[in-house]
């Protein structure tokens, strides 16, 4: 980057193979380009055919490109991303993208690339690109809590996390109050997943490690210790660049004729009295426990919108409740759910994209974790910061009733006890909604690139 305070920069993107990561890496994308820099938005042919049909109108600035997926025995050959795969698969996937190394080690040698912001699964990207002289810029999609929690590199990488039940506590490193930590039934779903020649704790070390520096998707007035704790335990720079929150897309969806439909049936409700429920796009529960979650869907008498893809609602369900539910099958155009006004609370797996837009519209949450990932973290924190309520599991099994599914909505959708969540997830719409402060921190981000934060500068200086 020359020392050169604004010149155009080519900046290639590359994120995990799954939607939840796809969508802020290309929101980030968006406002690079809106600066006058050129995105490569790299990933394998059919996540990038999809991209193409969801995002018809991206700018010329940003070109998407496709790496050939590799073959990995015991992965389909259609699979491409976590979308398409069942939690046990997706470390066949992981090994896949791993394979993708020499691909993009080519593109980014011919590239002609400033920087490369990646993933944490990447694990060999930083090396790669410091031998290139390429930045890396590692881009975390889950929030400051979350990387707190796991800690600082040399503990991922030593395989501090020897058995499930250490990660449920909360770790020596975390010098402020705090509650969140997995539950055992977290950890054991997310280990599926995991690689066993690599987890994905080593992997996000070494991706910390070795790159230049780390971008969060938080914000100094939602996270303020973690993100205060970071910079310490990593010993390099930690750059919140907000919370990247999503505007409301007039083309999201496809069904423009089923979203009229729901549209017009939430119309009919009065303001803040319906719940929206999504558990996101990998969620999968076992029909026993489908059931439950629909009886406290049932009994809690309010009228609701499920969003339902991977488990089928229990058979006479939607008959029982015709008169005030709309179930979803599918896709749906969740903003745009959010955001009507006859939505009142959101019933969610706790994924941090679904959080923001939720609580950009100041809706209050049931949390219901998905086990994977972070979301255990979310549960916990956003429970600590009284912006919604979880329910309550089993901590070794996750099981639960229906009962206190029903409890819990209507503890934070009717009930007194439930007015200081709902008005703290109110409030937050000063913060998750504030596009100026949010475009604030990523225009200090896009300064930062701007002004060359390069292993070439660090030297000179």
């Amino acid at each position: 980057m020359d020392g050169q305070s604004k010149r155009n920069l080519h900046i290639a993107m590359f994120p995990w193979l799954a939607h939840g990561h796809f969508t802020p890496f290309l929101e980030l994308s968006k406002f690079l380009s809106l600066h006058g820099h050129s995105i490569s938005f790299l990933s394998t042919p059919k996540n990038i055919a999809r991209l193409t049909q969801t995002h018809p109108k991206l700018p010329p600035s940003i070109r998407l490109v496709s790496l050939p997926m590799p073959l990995v025995d015991n992965l389909p050959s259609s699979a491409e991303s976590t979308f398409d795969l069942d939690i046990d698969s997706v470390p066949y996937l992981k090994k896949a993208y791993d394979l993708l190394e020499p691909a993009l080690t080519g593109f980014l040698s011919g590239g002609r690339v400033d920087c490369v912001i990646h993933d944490f699964a990447s694990h060999w990207l930083p090396r790669a690109a410091t031998q290139l002289g390429v930045s890396s810029v590692f881009f975390s999609t889950i929030n400051a809590t979350s990387l707190a929690f796991l800690g600082p590199p040399s503990e991922l990488i030593s395989g501090r996390y020897h058995k499930p039940e250490d990660l449920t506590c909360v770790p020596e490193w975390i010098p402020y109050e705090s509650t969140a930590c997995f539950r055992l039934h977290e950890v054991l779903r997310h280990r599926r997943c995991m690689d066993e020649e690599i987890s994905d704790f080593c992997r996000l070390g070494h991706v910390v490690d070795g790159c230049d520096f780390v971008i969060v998707r938080s914000c100094h007035e939602f996270e303020s210790e973690p993100l205060s704790l970071l910079p310490e335990i990593y010993q390099k720079p930690v750059i919140p660049i907000g919370l990247v929150t999503p505007a409301i897309r007039e083309d999201e969806g496809h069904d423009h004729e089923k979203w009229r439909a729901l549209k017009g049936w939430l119309d009919t409700k009065r303001e803040k009295s319906a719940l929206y429920i999504a558990l996101g796009t990998e969620v999968i529960l076992s029909s026993e426990l489908m059931n439950e979650l629909a009886s406290g869907i049932e009994k809690s008498g309010l009228p609701f919108v499920w969003v339902v893809r991977n488990c089928p609602v229990p058979a006479g369900f939607e008959e029982r409740v015709s008169d005030r539910g709309f179930v979803w099958a599918g896709w749906a155009p969740q903003t745009r759910i959010l955001a009507h006004e006859a939505i009142g609370g959101f019933l969610t797996h706790c994924g941090w994209n679904s959080t923001i837009e939720a609580l950009s519209r100041g809706r209050p949450l049931v949390l219901f974790s998905g086990g994977s990932s972070d979301q255990g973290l979310m549960a916990r924190f956003l429970h600590e910061k009284r912006v919604g309520f979880e329910v309550p599991r089993n901590k070794a099994d996750g099981s639960f009733t229906g009962d206190v599914v029903a409890e819990s909505i209507r503890r934070v959708m009717a009930e007194p006890e439930g007015e200081p969540i709902r008005a703290n997830a109110w409030a937050m719409k000063e913060v998750f909604g504030d596009m100026e402060l949010q475009n604030k921190y990523m225009e200090e981000f896009v300064g930062i690139l701007e002004k060359g934060a390069t292993k070439e500068q660090k030297m000179e200086n």
